[in-house]
């Protein structure tokens, strides 16, 4: 055998050049925890040490993300390494649905609300709406 360890040979081949997709899935969920807590990507660019452009890159799924990055991502973030990872699919990332795209557009928006009684009448309304048959 050449200089390839057994285990190597069992590998799929090795993705290069442009993310797959489990890196545009984690880059997703990083989205999407971002825009819940209601930061800018200049913002968590800020936080984590890195351009602008690079954190759009990171969300696209356009640029890897090493793991020191990540780590580095869930604190600033606030959540465990595995929320990255939850609900990937073994065959890859399931496309974003509609509902979850409005949900992260809604939480967006009530963030940007800055009177305390407007969030609750909202959050009254929404309450009032899901319980309607």
């Amino acid at each position: 055998m050449n200089h390839m360890d057994t285990a190597d040979t069992l590998l799929p081949p090795r993705q290069t050049g442009r993310a797959g997709d489990v890196d545009k899935y984690v880059g997703q969920r990083i989205r999407e925890r971002r825009v819940m807590l209601g930061l800018s990507q200049q913002q968590m660019a800020d936080m984590i040490g890195v351009t602008y452009q690079q954190a759009h890159k990171y969300e696209r799924g356009i640029n890897r993300i090493s793991a020191g990055r990540l780590f580095e991502i869930a604190q600033v973030l606030n959540v465990p390494i595995g929320f990255f990872f939850d609900g990937l699919e073994k065959d890859g990332a399931p496309e974003m649905q509609g509902r979850q795209r409005r949900c992260l557009e809604l939480a967006r928006n009530f963030a940007m609300i800055r009177d305390e009684r407007h969030q609750d009448a909202i959050s009254q309304l929404a309450r009032a709406l899901a319980t309607d048959p």
